[in-house]
């Protein structure tokens, strides 16, 4: 029998979640006046923190690590980054 080897972390419980949104220096937030909801941000997004709720974009940063990638593909440039705990 072949040995199994997993991508992701496996424990005794099963599949390991990590704690992505502890790396964040920096959040996203969406301009919703420039945001034409194409969902080109959630396509990129690494950790599928971004989402359709009706018809708008929304992102949940119970996931998000702040790497920016949303914000760099978006054609309408309608996602800031800004610090961690600061305001827009």
């Amino acid at each position: 029998m072949r040995e199994r080897k997993y991508i992701t972390p496996v424990g005794d419980e099963g599949l390991y979640a990590l704690d992505t949104s502890s790396w964040r220096n920096v959040r996203p937030v969406i301009n919703k006046d420039k945001c034409n909801n194409c969902g080109i941000c959630s396509t990129y997004c690494p950790v599928n923190s971004i989402y359709k709720e009706g018809k708008q974009i929304e992102i949940s940063m119970e996931y998000c690590k702040g790497c920016g990638v949303c914000a760099n593909e978006c054609p309408k440039k309608a996602i800031d980054m800004i610090n961690e705990g600061g305001e827009k």
